[in-house]
């Protein structure tokens, strides 16, 4: 780490060969890992990989069958072994607040959690103070639990978990279903208590473009360990490098890289290909043998980035993960190619009571587009949704959805469109079959083209293994993908789909994109998608990003990128043999979103060689040596974080 506060001799957790089962089902396989005192050390793997069962373990709340599990050098292997160092640890289990009580204000909940732990009224006032203002939950301290928005329950489910001032806290995907803003409040919280007390973190993700900020991390498939270590040694573990490329005719080079590249998909305009055992210098000549002629506008090649690693470590593994057939089937129905306006906000409103959920928000959408919708939780993109698909009357304002009018034709628009509510909209206790055949019954579609239209579901949705399992049972992203081939069963022309792949894993949020775009660049369905995943927002062509009911930018991409870059600057990378008080360091010399990421530091620069200049100046100052330092174009969670922090602060009194 470079650091001594960073290290202790003794690790805080040690575990060989642990197992844990339930009757027939092994959740943790001979797993081992160790994480030294005031690490960030996480887990990252999909539903059902054991990610929660170790967490369990390691806390004290749940037995186990094999191996060893030491825990500040105490020998877990009792429940009275496991007492002696629960007041050391501080424990959030997964699900937004279901550790708190919703009737119970912000306050309230801090206090009872205090009671709990005895903290004294003093150590109280003076945490529960500071931690309020880390989290920026001070304004609401007095709002019910129940009437917080997702990112404001994780917040206060942290500060009852910090509240003691633990040595250890495990935190079990705290930020699955939040906002990037909240998110980033989440690691700067993480940070500064590793920086204040060296603490030590063990938290657990399913969003791969956090791994950044780990120290160490262990990839996890069920149950048993893929790989560990820092995160760039893991990448190079996949032995392979990427290759980015854009081309006028994006389905046909798709089809052409497919059987040599299994690993390859579409974002936005471009194609990304993962080229097994080559260096970054040989990569692009693997690929452009493969195009049989067909013309690249753009092509470039770089390392592989953690979530590419992830899903090339299993192709090239024992743990196999099933993928879908190189072709997806066709629309049975004619298609149009005349990028018409399919989706059409027109200072659209709407009011409950004295707030404003939606205000006067306008965008439009083309046949053959993504369109996606950001924004933080309480923003108002599922009201919108609600609205343009009939659920919910306007208070003000127009809204036209497959040419008809959303105001007067709501049935109209509910026979042309699909639509994915964020809510789950299946039938747990039907099989995928049963859930096939009640949408297409809900649908209309006649019989004399049924048997055809559920194959074709079947085929889309690459769910041929499937069909008499209860959709209860099937992994997450199995599942998503059977509510969208619901949603597909009368093959609209228009598809609404709200937080689609919220909890699903890497490889199913690839599956479930590779059928969104066959469904948007070869049938020329316009798609309207809400995400948190900022690697998903990559993927459309086009974004309106929404804040407290408005759209405070519409643009692609690439131009919101551009814009911030324009504005904000660069964004510089750097690495030093001290990262925490560099940290401090950078924080005070107010340079723009400065933020830790594992042993790195990420901050926004205009001018990168004064930029560069200062930095090594301050650090020198602080006998800290600057190691490395480069410098990127910002991402979208970026202009995100940027553009919502930016009003917030205009916001304030």
């Amino acid at each position: 780490m470079g650091e001594a506060a960073l290290v202790n001799d003794e690790p805080v957790i040690v575990i060989s060969g642990l197992s844990k089962t339930y009757k027939n089902t092994v959740a943790v396989n001979a797993v081992s890992l160790s994480v030294q005192r005031g690490e960030i050390y996480g887990l990252i793997g999909p539903d059902g990989a054991g990610k929660s069962s170790l967490m369990k373990t390691i806390a004290g709340v749940l037995s186990f069958e094999q191996g060893s599990l030491k825990v500040f050098e105490v020998n877990i292997d009792s429940e009275a072994a496991a007492e002696k160092i629960k007041g050391r640890l501080g424990f959030m289990p997964q699900g937004l607040g279901l550790n708190l009580y919703g009737d119970l204000s912000i306050a309230e909940n801090i206090d009872f959690f205090a009671q709990l732990r005895q903290v004294s009224p003093e150590q109280l006032t003076e945490r529960k103070d500071k931690l309020l203002a880390m989290t920026r939950l001070e304004p609401f301290r007095d709002r019910p639990m129940k009437n917080l928005s997702g990112g404001m329950k994780q917040k206060l489910g942290l500060i009852c978990t910090l509240i003691h001032n633990p040595e250890l806290v495990i935190l079990d995907e705290p930020t699955t279903g939040v906002d990037p803003v909240s998110r980033r409040d989440f690691w700067a919280i993480l940070a500064e208590l590793l920086r204040e007390h060296g603490m030590t973190a063990l938290v657990s993700t399913a969003y791969m473009d956090e791994a950044a900020r780990f120290h160490r991390l262990s990839l996890m498939y069920n149950g048993q360990m893929l790989a560990d270590g820092e995160p760039d040694a893991i990448c190079a573990q996949a032995q392979g490098s990427m290759v980015e490329l854009t081309a006028d005719t994006q389905p046909e080079v798709l089809k052409q890289l497919k059987p040599q590249f299994p690993q390859l998909e579409a974002i936005g305009d471009k194609i990304r290909v993962f080229v097994d055992k080559h260096a970054v210098d040989d990569a692009i000549n693997a690929v452009t043998d493969q195009l049989g002629g067909l013309k690249t506008n753009t092509i470039k090649s770089y390392p592989a980035e953690l979530e590419d690693a992830f899903i090339a470590l299993l192709r090239q593994g024992s743990l196999k993960e099933s993928t879908q057939d190189n072709d997806i089937a066709r629309f049975d129905r004619p298609v149009a190619n005349d990028k018409s306006i399919a989706i059409e906000a027109k200072q659209l409103c709407k009011d409950f009571e004295a707030f404003h959920s939606v205000d006067h928000i306008n965008f439009q959408v083309k046949q053959g587009e993504i369109f996606g919708l950001l924004g933080a939780n309480g923003a108002g993109k599922t009201t919108a949704i609600k609205m343009l698909t009939g659920i919910l009357p306007p208070s003000a304002g127009e809204g036209h959805v497959a040419g008809a009018d959303m105001r007067n034709a709501a049935q109209t628009i509910k026979e042309r469109i699909g639509y994915m509510s964020q809510a789950f909209s299946l039938y747990l206790d039907l099989t995928v079959m049963e859930n096939i055949r009640l949408y297409a019954s809900i649908y209309a579609v006649p019989r004399s083209i049924l048997k055809q239209r559920l194959d074709w579901v079947i085929q889309i949705a690459g769910l041929a293994a499937a069909t008499e399992e209860l959709a209860g049972s099937l992994p997450m992203g199995v599942r998503q993908r059977l509510a969208l081939g619901c949603a597909l069963v009368h093959q609209p022309g228009v598809l609404f789909l709200d937080e689609p792949t919220s909890g699903v894993d890497p490889v199913g949020r690839r599956h479930f994109w590779e059928i969104l775009v066959h469904l948007a660049r070869v049938e020329q369905v316009a798609i309207l998608v809400t995400t948190h995943y900022m690697s998903e927002a990559e993927h459309c062509d086009h974004l309106a990003l929404m804040y407290a009911g408005r759209v405070i930018a519409d643009d692609t991409p690439g131009n919101m990128i551009q814009a911030l870059q324009d504005e904000a600057g660069q964004l510089l990378i750097i690495s030093t043999d001290q990262p925490l008080p560099a940290l401090t360091c950078l924080e005070q010399a107010d340079f723009k979103g400065v933020a830790l990421f594992g042993k790195y530091i990420h901050l926004l620069a205009v001018d990168v060689n004064a930029a560069e200049k200062q930095i090594r100046e301050l650090l020198s100052k602080q006998s800290i040596n600057l190691l490395t330092l480069s410098a990127e174009a910002p991402t979208l969670e970026d202009v995100f974080v940027y553009r919502v922090l930016a009003l917030e602060n205009q916001a304030k009194p």
